[in-house]
């Protein structure tokens, strides 16, 4: 039987917003902004998914963000993941992305993913102590993993 990522009583967080960025539900209308920042940092961006991910690619079309925008707000409308995109407080900029997926691994309740675009990255280790802390007062899990990050990809890819 398929088990709940999040309990159903449970209120998403909306949004997250410090005094350099605000996090806030990827929609498709973001594709404009998303897909200037990883086209302009495709080689910044590899291996953010692990060493073996082809995401992106240079050839990745306006079309295929455009839809994979798409799956992310779905899954967000379902509570099945959750995709945010990493905004100036203007929202003029689109400065990365987060994502809280379902453990691939027995150990987690979560994984959480994220990155910033190559000329925000100095905003990176700011971003990851601001939604480790977040996820940890506002979200139900209790054992987040941050592959890349909390683990390195050579443990993540030893466990089951």
């Amino acid at each position: 039987m398929f088990k709940p990522f999040v309990p159903s009583d449970f209120e998403v967080p909306e949004r997250l917003e410090t005094d350099k960025f605000r996090l806030r539900m990827l929609k498709v209308t973001d594709v404009v902004k998303d897909y200037d920042a990883v086209m302009t940092s495709v080689d910044h961006l590899q291996g953010i998914f692990g060493p073996r991910s082809k995401w992106p690619t240079k050839d990745l079309t306006f079309e295929q963000d455009l839809i994979d925008l798409g799956w992310h707000q779905k899954e967000y409308q379902t509570r099945s993941s959750f995709a945010y995109t990493v905004m100036d407080l203007d929202e003029s900029r689109c400065l990365g992305c987060m994502y809280i997926f379902h453990p691939t691994k027995e150990e987690f309740d979560a994984e959480v993913y994220m990155w910033v675009r190559e000329n925000a990255r100095d905003l990176d280790i700011l971003l990851y102590e601001t939604v480790r802390k977040w996820i940890l007062e506002k979200w139900p899990f209790k054992r987040v993993a941050y592959p890349g990050r909390g683990i390195s990809w050579d443990e993540w890819n030893r466990l089951k």
